[in-house]
């Protein structure tokens, strides 16, 4: 691994997974960073069991016959002629935008399980102790992440769908990716990135609070995890040749397109439509239409757009260049973007959420807030 694995700090250095002899070297165990201590320390802040229904209780009613979860400003697809012509009766347009909501839900439920099992390879080769104990302290997060969306899925639909075709090549991608400088772009850096987007986005706009307070929770640990992206990015890019730049940079581009057109295979768009009776080529040829008369210099702008908090999150850390900077353009103004702080849109929901389950772990004395992710 030591061939690819752009090493550029210690706390970084990995071996190979099936390396357990490495581990037990007599002088690693007196070589542990501290970079990540903080972090580590920091999680009996943000403790929650998505089984015990005093930090959140699954059983609460959502009627989805009767409700969409999300305005109708909030779909897109809604504004494609023949979408809004073909779901004129009320009933079906909530049944639509819910549907895209069990669709969304899923594609979350899988990525998590993405990050656990990502969480857990990096305990397999990551040396140094302090970024060892940091991937075993999220792999147990990402656990109860996959616990507490398989709930809700389970509570509001019963059964989650099936992952995206574009996702799910990703997340295999990274996975099994033996360089842990992709494990850390693919994941920490993008998919986190844009979870965070996916989950303040649906803090802000969907109308069931069992929903809300979940994504609430979730951002409590993810805060965190996009927290050790960012020192990786900070320990790393300044110190990368010419070329080991552009791999990083080439890999990052390509696990971002992937994530952009992850929804628009013409297998999913025949599933998605045809299951309410629409023509899948009709309504290609509307989004075809509509693109055409769109501004051209129209760019993703809400703060918590998915992609623009993804987008952000790469601008921030130093992982887009001139090189690269033509495929990101066409999505946001990224000049605007470096002109905004380094915060996120999802920190101050992240640390309300902090002080919620300080409450709650800690109501018997007095605890300092931790800021999720100064």
């Amino acid at each position: 691994m030591a061939d690819g694995n752009i090493t550029k700090d210690v706390m970084y250095g990995a071996v190979a997974p099936d390396d357990f002899e490495s581990m037990l070297e007599l002088d690693r165990y007196n070589a542990r960073s501290t970079a990540f201590d903080k972090i580590i320390s920091a999680t009996h802040d943000h403790f929650w069991d998505p089984l015990d229904p005093k930090y959140i209780d699954f059983s609460e009613p959502f009627d989805l016959a009767a409700e969409a979860m999300m305005p109708e400003d909030q779909v897109p697809l809604l504004r494609l002629p023949y979408v809004d012509e073909s779901l004129r009766d009320p009933k079906e347009r909530v049944r639509f935008i819910n549907h895209l909501q069990l669709r969304n839900f899923s594609s979350i439920l899988h990525g998590e399980q993405g990050a656990l099992n990502l969480s857990a390879s990096l305990c397999h080769v990551l040396k140094d102790q302090g970024a060892q104990e940091y991937a075993a302290n999220q792999t147990r997060e990402e656990a109860r992440h996959v616990t507490a969306f398989a709930k809700y899925i389970k509570a509001r639909w019963g059964r989650p769908g099936e992952c995206g075709a574009a996702l799910k090549s990703l997340l295999i991608e990274i996975i099994e990716a033996p360089e842990v400088y992709k494990k850390i772009v693919g994941m920490q850096m993008l998919v986190e990135g844009l979870a965070m987007g996916a989950f303040s986005h649906g803090y802000r706009h969907n109308r069931d609070p069992l929903a809300r307070k979940l994504f609430q929770l979730v951002m409590t640990d993810e805060a965190f995890h996009h927290k050790f992206g960012k020192i990786w990015a900070d320990r790393t890019i300044p110190h990368l040749s010419e070329a080991e730049r552009n791999l990083v940079e080439d890999w990052t581009a390509h696990c971002a397109q992937k994530l952009l057109f992850d929804r628009g295979s013409p297998q999913q768009m025949a599933e998605l439509f045809g299951g309410f009776g629409m023509d899948p080529e009709r309504v290609v040829a509307d989004i075809v239409a509509y693109r055409k008369t769109r501004d051209p210099n129209r760019r993703y702008r809400s703060d918590t757009n998915i992609f623009r908090v993804l987008i952000k999150t790469l601008l921030k850390a130093g992982l887009i260049t001139e090189r690269t900077r033509g495929f990101y353009a066409m999505y946001v103004d990224l000049d605007e973007l470096a002109g905004e702080g380094d915060r996120m849109v999802g920190d101050d929901i992240a640390e309300d959420g902090i002080r919620y389950l300080q409450e709650i772990n800690f109501k018997d004395r007095a605890r300092a807030v931790t800021v999720a992710a100064e």
